[in-house]
Order: C-alpha cells, then structure tokens, then sequence
C-alpha cells in the first residue's frame, strides 16, 4: 500500500520547505512536488510535518509497577505527543537485566502495536551497582544501551570494567549522575527556595562530581559515555569542555531544566519534585545555551509517571518524577523555537536525529529511503495543558495551566497511522 502525504510543511535536517511525501512498504519512497500514485492520499495542508520524535529516557514501570504505566499506556501517550520511538529504563520489577525481561518488553510492545519500544539494559545486576548484569545477552535479545537510570553506579571500577564491556556489543552507557553520598536527604535544589520552604536541599556538586567520574573514564578509556539530564550550569561547563578536548561524550536534558527553576517548589505541589532537581536561572540559562551551541545533543523527557498514592503525601515522602512524553514537542517548540533559542530544524535534530545517532538507531529524519516514521503538526494551535487529559496514566505534570503552541495531530509509525486527533 502507498500513503501520500501533501501539502506539508517538511522539516528536514536543515530546513523547511512544503513538500509531498510518498511512503510504500514503511519507508520514505519519495520526496518532492505534485507527487501522485497512492493508495491514501491524507492531505495536511498548512500543517508541519516532523520526523517521529525519538525519546531516549521513559520509564514505562512494566513489568512490575503497571499501576503507575503500562506499555500500552505509555506507547499511547507517545504516539499522542508525536513520538515514534521511546528507549525505557530498566528501574521495573524485575529489573530489565537480564535477556528474558528484554525479550518481554519487546514482545508486549509488539503485542500493544504503537510505537517502537527499545529496551535500555541494566548496567548492574538488579541496579545494585556490585556486580555486570548480563550484556553481552541483553544486547542479542535487544537491548539499545544500558543505564542504571535512578541510581549511579558508584564504584568506579565496576563502571570503568561496564563501558569496556558495553563497547564489546556496540553499546553506551546512559549515566544517572548523582553522587548518593552527598545526597543527604536532599529533595530539592540547594538555594534560597530550599531555605525558605524549610525542604533539604541538593548541591550541584551532587550531579557535577558523577558527570566529571564518567567524563575521566571515558577520556582514559577512549570510549563513549552519555550523561543524562544536565540541570546544572557547571555540568554544562564540564561537557562542553571535555567535548571540547575531545572526550566522546554526548549528553541530554529535558524540558523541566530549560523552562522551570526552583521557585516551583514554594508551593509545595510534588508534581514539581524531579531528580535531578529543578535548580535556578543560572542554570536554566546554561542549559538552553548548551542545546544551542551543541553541548547538550538530545532533549528528552525522563517520562516517570506515578500514581496519585505516590504524590499525594508530604514532599519529603512523594516520589521523583514528572509525567512528560505528551507535552515534549509542544513545551520545547513553545519554549526554545518560540523565543528564538533554536530553529525548528535543530529542534528536531535534537529531539529526532541526535537521539538516533547516540543510539544507532534508524529513523530521525525525513529523507527518501529512511523510515516513515512520522507526526503532523499545527504549530499555530494553542492550547493549555491538562494533566488529568493525558493518555499516561501519571497526570504528575507541573506544567498544568500552562499555555503552549504545537498540537500533535497524527502520528505514522512504519507509515501507518497510531495516532489522530480526529478519531479521539
């Protein structure tokens, strides 16, 4: 079958120009003007298309927290937020480190039918940071990359011997960097607000000491690293230096870093509680320059959808984590493109491309003979953000009310459409 989309706004890797695009058998046949010859013809005439958003950090909690996300549950808040491909972390019960748990996740998102789900392995056996879990099986079963995502691995000899490992199966580490001996408790960012609300805080230092480690291995061992969601301004420095200097790190962060800082927090709500934590203006700052000038590859959403139970509770006692994959397009377009910080091609190589790139993963952009992994965009419509409209089943997001620009219309997964707004 042969689906022709016209019309559209394409944004390729460097630009944007109104183009048709003819797909066949899942892939991009063609690109061009007055292209004819489909079976379907969707016509999306003064809309945007993107390639499929690419999110490299989600926690989808299946197996073992279905009450918080299933599969299902958050490939459908994927597809709605015009992402085509989600990594998952591996902090579920039992922990994805081993090849069964790998083969289940893929075998259920198959089963579910949406987007693409790639399973991200445990660096350690159950994320205890003593011991390898099994990667040379997890990456035959399909494993994408290995993380201890929640947690750092904090003997550095156990990290140095699994980036080694890794490289063997053609595999990175994504590193959670957070030094847990100088967490003390910490909850939010240390600072001012921490102070006035009475709420332990976190220094950078918590984050910078793990980002400078893996940053030293991976300069000794001349082998890749990623570090996940940079919130602090010296983090950014310590990257764009070591990238500088040639280390091959790439690094990612997320749409609560760039938009919120720490004055969230002064209403005690625990939708804003994150780890890392939100942190200040410098910070913020840091970081949106960091996406601009390259330092910071990939935006992600760290997607951690909770229950109302795990929210519902004094600050100190709720969960970390915010619900974040169907707001991603429409709060970094609203927030970077918006104000002028980034161009809607680098937006999407950074939420497409780079994350395809880091991972070896196909798709990220819209070329003849890549995959026709898609969404379509009205980057004129408005709308305010309603956590409790999400398809996730967490509604923890701290951007209720929020006014953004960027509805998701369709989804195209393969070619195939997984998601329209008109059959909602």
């Amino acid at each position: 079958m042969k689906t022709l989309i016209k019309n559209g706004n394409v944004v390729f890797k460097d630009c944007v120009k109104k183009k048709d695009i003819l797909i066949e058998d899942g892939k991009i046949a063609a690109v061009g003007d007055g292209l004819s010859g489909a079976d379907e013809v969707i016509d999306v005439a003064g809309k945007t298309v993107i390639p499929g958003i690419i999110d490299m950090h989600v926690h989808l909690r299946e197996p073992g927290f279905e009450g918080k996300e299933d599969i299902a549950s958050g490939s459908l808040a994927a597809v709605a937020g015009g992402v085509t491909q989600v990594c998952c972390m591996p902090n579920t019960d039992p922990v994805c480190d081993n090849a069964v748990v790998v083969s289940y996740i893929i075998n259920r998102a198959k089963e579910v039918g949406l987007c693409k789900v790639r399973p991200i392995g445990a660096i350690t056996r159950g994320e205890q940071g003593e011991s390898l879990a099994d990667i040379g099986k997890m990456a035959k079963a399909g494993a994408v990359a290995l993380s201890d995502d929640g947690r750092s691995v904090m003997n550095s000899n156990v990290m140095r011997l699994a980036m080694e490992y890794a490289s063997d199966f053609g595999l990175k580490c994504l590193c959670h960097c957070e030094d847990k001996t100088l967490v003390d408790g910490g909850v939010v960012n240390e600072g001012y607000n921490s102070t006035l609300c009475g709420l332990k805080g976190q220094l950078r230092a918590v984050e910078d000491i793990m980002i400078s480690r893996d940053i030293c291995l991976a300069r000794s061992l001349d082998l890749p690293v990623h570090i996940c969601h940079v919130s602090t301004y010296s983090g950014v420095d310590i990257i764009r230096a070591a990238k500088a200097s040639g280390v091959k790190v790439t690094a990612e962060t997320c749409p609560h870093y760039f938009i919120l800082t720490d004055d969230i927090i002064t209403g005690f709500d625990t939708f804003t509680k994150v780890s890392p934590p939100v942190r200040e203006e410098r910070d913020r700052l840091a970081v949106i320059e960091g996406l601009k000038d390259g330092t910071i590859d990939c935006i992600v959403t760290d997607h951690a959808p909770h229950s109302r139970k795990d929210k519902e509770v004094e600050y100190n006692l709720a969960a970390f984590g915010m619900s974040g994959i169907e707001t991603s397009f429409a709060l970094s377009y609203t927030y970077l493109v918006g104000s002028g910080a980034l161009t809607l091609p680098e937006l999407m190589r950074r939420m497409s491309y780079n994350p395809a790139k880091v991972l070896g993963l196909e798709g990220g952009e819209i070329r003849e003979g890549a995959v026709a992994d898609l969404a379509v965009v009205d980057l004129e419509e408005s709308y305010e953000i309603d956590g409790e409209k999400f398809f996730s089943k967490g509604k923890n997001t701290p951007f209720n009310g929020y006014k953004v620009k960027g509805r998701v219309l369709m989804t195209l997964v393969d070619g195939k459409v997984k998601f329209d707004i008109r059959k909602i």
